[in-house]
């Protein structure tokens, strides 16, 4: 079974509304103006990563195909533009049929990305490619934010499982959309059912430190929990005194106890107590999860500490202090009229204070040096050089308005491993840094 096909509560109607109203007063005028049927291609990238990251993750895309299909003006959303005098009828008419029949190109999803990549192209006319700005941005800049903060938190995890916990630390549905950037990134499972509902992503929870205050005594509580759950359980251990409940938390399970979780405190001072404590007891088999706040800088601090899980919630879900990728999507190049045979212009906004892009149609390709091993990022216009044929980044998302790209999250999730571990080993270390490779930008060649 599917269950990104069972249309779930999370999901909306329509995603039409999930736009700037600028959207629409440009495709008034322009329809008006009768430019808005030329041939267009937008381009989405980010001018620099965020302060100190080496890469960015590329995340949202399978979303984004779910929202250029339901981007549909139904009758609810016509009145809705209708009432409050958005746009004039002649629009509201057009925007009745609308669906978009264009292509969509992009950096696979799980891919890593660079200042200036183009992680995705979205060609068409004018009109139509114009309203997806606002909800391809929304998703891409959240999504690849989050994924690229888990990454990080992979990396610095070493292997060890991670749990993404954050649902309490955003908006309902933005943890769902959360929850699935960061099994992009490399977590192992969420907390969060909804998304486990809808993405099939593995869920996991015990008790939290409620369920041991409702019981007179915490012993009580442990036996409650286990008698339902089974003995290989997880259970809370840092409700009032951390030596004495594990020591009866392995009383009440025996040596079969599955894990204890630590949430407060030294994690690494208290990690290395409890695992000796553990031990002694003869529980050599339970695991440790820790939470508490956790970052990659965190993670990374408890390298050492006998830890088996960490549970990460805020500084996932907020992206590490990075909560978006400041991702742009800029008009490149349009064609010198509405003839569909009119060949195209490059376009390029040129103002100062750093916003300026660069026109044209462009390609991306990876080049690699003789181990294998990324050395830049090559963007170009024109035709592909031979030799980076076989290295072209970009994969049609969307052709003539149907998606054909749909990918199980396993094969994205998997392909962020492959990505990142074809960067230098720098691209993981913590420390601030410029991103890991370069980005050169090939021009034009004559003629093409």
């Amino acid at each position: 079974m599917n269950t990104a096909d069972l249309g779930l509560p999370v999901d909306v109607p329509s995603t039409a509304l999930f736009t700037d109203q600028y959207e629409l007063t440009m495709l008034q005028a322009a329809l008006k103006a009768g430019t808005a049927e030329r041939r267009s291609v937008f381009e989405v990238f980010t001018r620099r990563l965020p302060e100190g990251r080496r890469y960015g993750v590329v995340a949202g895309t399978g979303r984004v195909l779910d929202a250029v299909e339901n981007f549909r003006f139904d009758a609810g959303v016509l009145g809705f533009l209708r009432e409050k005098g958005i746009v004039d009828e002649p629009t509201l008419e057009w925007l009745s049929g609308y669906r978009f029949g264009g292509d969509v190109w992009g950096y696979p999803e799980g891919e890593v990305y660079f200042p200036g990549s183009p992680i995705m192209r979205v060609e068409g006319s004018f009109a139509e490619c114009v309203l997806l700005e606002t909800v391809i941005l929304s998703i891409l800049n959240h999504d690849s934010a989050i994924a690229a903060a888990a990454s990080r938190m992979s990396s610095a995890a070493g292997g060890r499982p991670l749990i993404e916990m954050g649902a309490r630390r955003t908006h309902e549905l933005a943890a769902v959309a959360a929850s699935r950037a960061a099994y992009v990134g490399g977590f192992s499972s969420t907390s969060d059912l909804a998304a486990g509902f809808r993405y099939n992503i593995p869920t996991v929870g015990t008790s939290a430190h409620a369920f041991t205050l409702l019981h007179d005594h915490e012993r009580d509580a442990f036996r409650a929990q286990v008698d339902s759950l089974g003995r290989g359980t997880t259970l809370l251990v840092d409700t009032y005194d951390v030596a004495e409940a594990v020591r009866m938390a392995v009383e009440v399970a025996g040596t079969e106890l599955g894990a204890v979780r630590i949430d407060s405190g030294d994690l690494l001072l208290v990690a290395h107590r409890v695992r000796q404590q553990l031990d002694e007891l003869g529980a050599t088999g339970t695991k440790i999860i820790v939470t508490s706040d956790l970052d990659e800088y965190a993670i990374a601090s408890l390298a050492a500490a006998p830890v088996d899980a960490y549970g990460v919630g805020t500084q996932l879900v907020t992206g590490s202090g990075h909560p978006t990728a400041s991702m742009v999507y800029k008009l490149v190049a349009r064609a010198e009229s509405d003839d569909p045979k009119a060949p195209l212009v490059p376009v390029a906004k040129k103002s100062s204070g750093g916003k300026t892009s660069v026109g044209g149609r462009k390609w991306a390709a990876r080049r690699l040096d003789a181990d294998g091993v990324a050395e830049a990022e090559v963007v170009g216009t024109g035709a592909v050089p031979a030799e980076l044929a076989d290295r072209v980044l970009l994969a049609q998302l969307i052709k003539g308005g149907d998606v054909i790209a749909r990918e199980p999250l396993d094969v994205v999730r998997d392909r962020h491993v492959a990505a990142r571990a074809g960067l230098p080993l720098s691209a993981t270390q913590l420390s601030r840094g410029e991103p890991v490779i370069p980005t050169e930008y090939v021009q034009a060649r004559s003629g093409s």
